[in-house]
């Protein structure tokens, strides 16, 4: 064969082999990438199964700590880099202390710390940071039950009607005629309760601020009963019993001077008639900070009623919607509260925020007497204009029985990141998951000394 017919064979077997090579390592290259793929398809059906599995963690520590109103603390149960298998999961929760940080901190979320879109007044709505009275107006409106709204019009143009029936979850929010995302994210657009590296403070140099979704929920409810040994037992309503009971009931209880305490305290409920022997007209207490007031007025103390208060009540309702932990409601709430139910009985927005600074340092140095809304009395005084505005409704409590579970958990090596949220209702007695919605979407909410630590982990 000529030379230059074998130069043209080798040519074209070079250029063969070059073209086999090629679609090899195109080949390899896609199945490389198909394999990170699959993996991080594994890594996220494994953080799926940990979040899943820390549901069901969630509801063995409520049945176990949160009996009764009480609220669990993150000392009691894991809650941060907790390992299911080869994934770990995260519960995202609030700093009961307010501290200024950028990392996010661990714990369950009281929804009873936060106002209830369907009982709270429109006052204590427009204290909330940036309301308007508009949306105020157009949340109202969307919840009432009249059938008529007085932003139809408005809806019609956005393809759907306003609602006229009480809020289901929080953010139905965004259905409301002038809702915007600074209005109800501020801040924190992923809503894990800090300002992370790629957030940015509307307010330069300022605290950075929350939106409604932080402030607001629609799952307060509790029960006027308690459970003992699985059964439930009614409370006392102090309105309707004969003063043999308010006796008993103090003496059961161990209250010091149970029955000249349940006298003076039944005579301000039952106020005698004068010149009428047995006859009374009822005072009836307001809720259950008005009792309180009452009798601390008539000379029992703050341990004394803590041992009353678990089981007596002001309402014939089975249930009661809307009240405001004291125990765990931020600044915020708190101050939207104070204000909004004094506007009228002269509490401003100055005297508000320093009750509701009051409060949250009586809540830090006294940790271990939050066992009823006594405490609040002692804080701020029962001369204290807050104290007045609060008597007038049922608006607080120290109990709570719906918590929000937020759960981030990663996969194996640190991928296949999920973050689900969950909340529980504990007011039948077992906890029950009654709401749940996948924030994946809202990206990373861990922070980044989570992300450094887990980046370091994966590439060792």
């Amino acid at each position: 064969m000529p030379r230059r017919e074998n130069a043209s064979v080798l040519i074209m077997v070079l250029w063969i082999a070059i073209g086999v090579v090629s679609i090899a390592l195109y080949f390899a290259n896609s199945m490389t990438y198909e394999l990170r793929a699959a993996d991080n398809r594994v890594s996220g059906m494994v953080s799926e199964q940990a979040i899943e599995g820390a549901a069901r963690y969630v509801g063995y520590v409520l049945y176990n700590y949160a009996t009764n109103g009480a609220v669990p603390v993150n000392t009691q149960f894991a809650c941060a880099a907790v390992p299911v298998g080869d994934a770990h999961y995260w519960m995202i929760g609030r700093d009961p202390t307010e501290t200024t940080s950028t990392d996010p901190y661990f714990g369950l979320v009281d929804e009873a710390s936060k106002l209830n879109l369907n009982t709270v007044s429109s006052n204590v709505l427009m204290c909330l940071p940036n309301m308007t009275s508009d949306f105020v107006g157009a949340i109202l409106d969307w919840r009432s039950t009249n059938g008529v709204g007085s932003y139809s019009l408005e809806y019609n143009g956005l393809g759907y009607d306003d609602k006229n029936a009480p809020f289901e979850t929080v953010p139905e929010l965004r259905l409301v005629y002038g809702a915007s995302m600074s209005l109800l994210s501020g801040d924190d657009l992923n809503l894990n309760g800090v300002i992370d590296s790629n957030e940015t403070n509307s307010d330069a140099g300022g605290q950075s601020q929350s939106g409604l979704l932080e402030y607001c929920t629609v799952y307060t409810r509790e029960p006027n009963f308690t459970f003992n040994n699985d059964e439930t037992v009614l409370l006392t309503n102090v309105n309707t019993i004969n003063e043999q009971d308010m006796q008993n009931l103090f003496q059961d209880a161990g209250v010091s001077s149970a029955d000249s305490l349940a006298r003076s305290v039944y005579n301000v409920i039952h106020v005698p008639v004068a010149g009428r022997e047995g006859l009374t007209t009822l005072n009836a207490c307001n809720g259950i900070l008005d009792f309180c007031v009452r009798c601390k007025k008539a000379g029992m103390s703050s341990d004394d009623f803590a041992k009353v208060y678990a089981n007596v009540t002001t309402s014939t309702n089975t249930y009661i919607r809307g009240r405001v932990n004291i125990d765990t409601a931020n600044t915020t709430v708190l101050t939207a509260l104070f204000w909004g139910v004094g506007l009228n009985r002269g509490v401003d927005q100055s005297t508000a925020e320093t009750a509701a600074e009051a409060v949250l340092n009586y809540r830090e140095q006294n940790p271990d007497s939050l066992n009823s809304v006594a405490w609040l009395v002692d804080a701020l005084g029962t001369s204290s204009p807050v104290i007045t505005a609060l008597q007038a409704g049922d608006y607080i409590t120290a109990r709570s029985y719906q918590f929000s579970a937020d759960i981030a958990a990663l996969g194996p090596y640190g991928r296949g990141y999920r973050r689900v949220k969950f909340v529980f209702d504990t007011s039948n007695g077992s906890p029950q998951i009654i709401y749940r919605q996948d924030l994946s979407s809202l990206s990373w909410a861990l922070g980044d000394k989570v992300r450094q630590t887990w980046l370091v982990n994966a590439t060792q």
